[in-house]
């Protein structure tokens, strides 16, 4: 099934447009159609871009695996992400992230097995003057407290019709 997407998308793909002289320069828009289709790029997709393209399968890897926007492995509906800069972590936010951990029952860059939830962690958000920050979907949630950001876990859950697998954090 992947397979065959795959090669109705690059069937459907429009040749460069007069800037770019070679098929290279779709590399990056075919792996970003990819991954709005299956929510991160599965691996069958680099033989047959990196066919379509004329560059080497490891070029079609490297750009997929060098900027942050595109996803390897499925990813949860919700990406939760934690700031880990300076001004968060002064402001607590590794004890977040540890309150996350255990009520999603995952590490940093994994997925729970309803596909519901993925943490992630970064270096700074940007938004300093609101730390701590968890971002959601690219939501930014500032000033952020484990009361807050719990309750916020549980609705997010129970508006997805979550089976319970979000598991009660030690208190």
């Amino acid at each position: 099934m992947i397979q065959e997407t795959i090669e109705q998308m690059l069937l459907q793909t429009p040749a460069p447009d007069a800037k770019s002289s070679t098929r290279a320069s779709l590399v990056l828009p075919l792996l970003q159609r990819i991954q709005r289709e299956f929510g991160y790029i599965p691996a069958e997709a680099m033989q047959p871009v990196a066919r379509f393209t004329g560059v080497p399968e490891s070029h079609v890897y490297g750009v997929a695996t060098f900027y942050t926007q595109f996803k390897l492995t499925p990813v949860g509906k919700y990406i939760i992400t934690v700031c880990r800069g300076t001004a968060c972590h002064v402001r607590r936010s590794s004890a977040l992230l540890d309150d996350l951990r255990a009520r999603l029952g995952i590490e940093d860059g994994e997925t729970t097995a309803d596909m519901l939830f993925t943490l992630q962690t970064v270096a700074c958000v940007g938004s300093c003057a609101l730390g701590p920050v968890i971002v959601i979907n690219g939501k930014v949630y500032g000033n952020m407290t484990r009361g807050k950001m719990l309750k916020l876990i549980d609705k997010l859950a129970a508006d997805s019709g979550a089976d319970g697998t979000v598991k009660e954090a030690a208190q």
